[in-house]
Formats: structure tokens, sequence, C-alpha cells
């Protein structure tokens, strides 16, 4: 959407280029959840899935920090991942306060199913970039996380 008054080319700049990237963000994003609903699970619980199928046993705070969520948040996550089967907790003999979540053999089993699709989802949702479109973006978005924000 055009907007008829003016900020100054800086401030115009930042606002088009914000909305540009928050609509290729939904969008994505839409299809990417449709993907992952598909195979009977939230976002927030595949991302659990996923992250232990690549990165294995983790704390709990690991796993918050490596997904970006608080840990009240993902206390009923994990709970709801638990009720079906596809991760277990387990408590640290050593320290009390350490607790690690891992899957189980039916969520590794899962895992193994449903990445390879997502990924190839992923990978058809993302094609209307060629190869180095994808690597440049990659780049920038990275350089924009890591900016003064």
């Amino acid at each position: 959407m055009k907007t008829t008054k003016k900020y100054g080319k800086k401030i115009d700049i930042a606002l088009s280029t914000w909305l540009k990237l928050s609509r290729a963000f939904t969008s994505v994003n839409k299809k990417s959840n449709e993907s992952i609903k598909s195979f009977g699970l939230t976002q927030p619980q595949f991302a659990v899935i996923e992250a232990l199928g690549h990165l294995g046993k983790l704390k709990i705070g690991e796993l918050c920090e490596k997904l970006m969520v608080t840990g009240g948040s993902m206390t009923l996550v994990l709970d709801n991942v638990t009720k079906l089967g596809y991760i277990e907790r387990i408590y640290d003999q050593n320290d009390r306060r350490a607790i690690y979540v891992q899957l189980t053999p039916k969520g590794k089993s899962l895992f193994d199913k449903i990445f390879k699709i997502h990924a190839d989802n992923i990978t058809k949702f993302l094609s209307v970039l060629s190869n180095e479109e994808q690597i440049q973006l990659g780049e920038l978005l990275k350089k924009l996380g890591k900016g003064n924000l």
C-alpha cells in the first residue's frame, strides 16, 4: 500500500523495507504452518521435535534459548508433546534443577518421517528465489539480526 504522506527518504525506505519483510515473513510462515499442521502438530510442537531431532538431548533452558521462547510458554508445549508420546523429560542425577528433554523412539520416528517432507515444502516455497538470491537474502537477514536493535 502506498502512503500519501512522506516522512523523508531514509524513513520512507526503512518503512517500505519493513513492510516487504513483514509481508514476506507472513506469507512464508503461513505456508510453513500449513505444512506443519498437515502432520497434526502446532508450530511450537514441531519446533521442539525439530530441535531435538537435530540437536539431541537438551536442557529445557537450552531448548528455550534455541527456540527463542520463555520457560513459561515452553512448559505447556513440552507437556503437550509429552502427552503425545514424542518426548520425555530426564532429571539430572547430579543437579536436581537440571531437566533434559529428548525424543522418545516414537518422536524420533516421527521426526525421521516428517522433517524431509517439511524441508521439501520450505524449499518449494522459497524456489521463487534462485539459490544465489536465497544465499544473499540469508546474509542480509543475518546482518539485520545482528544490527543495533
